[in-house]
């Protein structure tokens, strides 16, 4: 991790470990100590040379996170200014300085100390390299361009820088991305092989953005179509009802001979549903023609008309004798329908399938039934 050129020392500081926010170099950070530790930690440095180790934690949920719940890898930072608010807490800004990795732990004195390991790398400037920060810039200017959050002048100002490593943690610390990315990137301390990462992530980024830009403008062109259809509907009802025609909407009367239709209740509650439906819809949208076509059929349905039975034997057979050939099982089977219908005095309901190839006679059949 420290190999390359690269100068490093080991030091020993206070260390404050943060919640869903991790602290790059040179990035400038203001937060909220609450905790009695963190406070503990943050008046040592205060007395000593300001310095101070930050460094994210696993669980942001978790009150008194131990060593092994505090990532090993954090910034050691420069305490700007402090101030106590009245409830106890202590605002503070911070600025990151460089990058450290914890070698040991301890919490004697009521708050963690570390001893700190630090390397400042500093790549030769070679053609390849300048072709990685170009192509970093440029996928960095898209993604400003892209993002809704970030002011665009200020933040391609603020990569105009010459060192490559403060050229990535600047970039990385304006990412929208999780906190397990910020802390991967965090966690390299090669600044080329922090570059060729920032790509990979900035290529994932822009892909994603533009996706979301696609569904977004889809989504409001189809709201801006269905606005102005209502607008239009609308305008016509108007300009109907001010003419005198339409009196009586299309809804209200479905709504009637709905009531009217004498319906089973299952179906009228379907048929009162689907109502309820297409009078929510515009009515040019293929869905209201689905709707309207389902409420027709269920309105042309006989709901109420009943046609006397005929349950004369002799009768059927002359009728099925006379009108087909041959078929000897299938108008056997038939009379027998009927006859067990004579013989049972409350007969329900019963259904004959007809099943066979087309021409067989089985329409036929049906109507001389």
């Amino acid at each position: 991790m420290f190999s390359g050129h690269e100068k490093g020392e080991t030091r020993t500081l206070p260390m404050m470990p943060i919640r869903d926010v991790v602290i790059f170099p040179y990035m400038m950070t203001p937060f909220v100590v609450g905790r009695e530790s963190s406070i503990r930690a943050l008046e040592e440095a205060l007395a000593g040379d300001k310095k101070i180790f930050l460094a994210a934690q696993h669980d942001a949920s978790v009150d008194e996170p131990k060593p092994n719940e505090i990532y090993a890898v954090g910034t050691v930072s420069s305490i700007i200014q402090s101030l106590k608010l009245p409830d106890g807490n202590i605002k503070v800004l911070v600025e990151g300085v460089e990058r450290g990795k914890v070698l040991k732990v301890s919490s004697d004195e009521g708050y963690f100390r570390v001893a700190v390991k630090t390397a400042t790398h500093r790549p030769v400037s070679t053609p390849s390299l300048e072709q990685l920060v170009q192509r970093v810039t440029t996928l960095f200017e898209q993604y400003v361009k892209l993002s809704q959050n970030l002011n665009y002048e200020t933040m391609i100002a603020a990569v105009k820088v010459d060192e490559v490593g403060k050229f990535t943690d600047t970039v990385a610390a304006n990412l929208n991305i999780s906190l397990e990315e910020k802390q991967e990137l965090l966690e390299i301390f090669e600044p080329v092989d922090r570059l060729t990462r920032l790509a990979d992530i900035l290529d994932v980024e822009i892909e994603k953005l533009n996706v979301d830009r696609t569904i977004q403008g889809r989504v409001k062109r189809q709201m801006e179509r269905a606005q102005r259809e209502y607008y239009l509907n609308e305008k016509i009802k108007a300009i109907q009802k001010e003419l005198g025609r339409n009196e009586k909407s299309e809804i209200d009367e479905l709504k009637k001979k709905i009531e009217s239709a004498g319906m089973t209740k299952d179906a009228y509650e379907k048929a009162g549903a689907e109502l309820r439906r297409l009078e929510m819809m515009p009515p040019m949208s293929a869905e209201s023609t689905v709707s309207r076509n389902y409420l027709d059929w269920l309105l042309a349905v006989p709901w109420k008309a009943k046609s006397r039975e005929i349950r004369d034997i002799r009768r059927a057979e002359q009728t099925l004798e006379a009108d087909h050939y041959g078929l000897e099982k299938i108008k056997e089977r038939i009379l027998e329908f009927l006859a067990v219908r004579q013989l049972v005095k409350t007969p329900k309901g019963s259904i004959l399938c007809f099943v066979g190839p087309p021409g067989v006679g089985k329409t036929s059949l049906g109507r001389s039934i």
